[in-house]
């Protein structure tokens, strides 16, 4: 497990201080009401309330809002996992897949529990020196604990190159 981990969760479960990186780096889910329900090292689980602002016209919630919190279920798991690593490690989205089971009309719960592979993947990039790709899952269900959508997101990850001091 990263080291900084415990630092960037203490930091990111703090309401204010959640709701100020949302302001400054992610205002859509901000605006869309993306709020944290748990997260630790394993795991990670997103709420996400249907209502006017994220509806499409088919009187359910929008693709993207319900793509948003998947995608930052996987985030803050790998987000949590580069936090001041030494060496710094990169990452990115390099990769979407989804599927819709059923129309979102409620509150949707987007969870994320490969914390650990993770980490394993992002040692192993630092290990190698080479950049390493993982594909998480990050699963919606409803209030009734039904699955309305799946998603997997592909992350990539690479070490920071140091530029050279002359």
């Amino acid at each position: 497990m990263n080291p900084g981990f415990p630092s960037f969760q203490k930091q990111i479960l703090h309401p204010l201080k959640f709701k100020l990186f949302m302001f400054q780096r992610l205002p859509s889910a901000l605006f869309a009401g993306l709020k944290i329900k748990t997260f630790d090292e394993h795991r990670a689980v997103i709420s996400v309330k249907y209502k006017w602002f994220n509806q499409n016209p088919f009187r359910s919630m929008y693709f993207a809002v319900q793509s948003m919190a998947a995608e930052m279920s996987t985030g803050l798991l790998a987000s949590a996992q580069v936090y001041q690593r030494n060496p710094a490690v990169s990452m990115l989205v390099v990769g979407l897949e989804a599927k819709f089971l059923k129309k979102a009309t409620d509150t949707v719960f987007f969870s994320c529990e490969d914390g650990d592979e993770i980490d394993n993947i992002i040692e192993d990039s630092i290990a190698s020196g080479e950049g390493k790709i993982i594909t998480c899952k990050s699963t919606g269900k409803n209030l009734a604990g039904e699955i309305v959508s799946e998603f997997w997101i592909t992350w990539s990850f690479k070490v920071k190159s140091n530029p050279p001091t002359p």
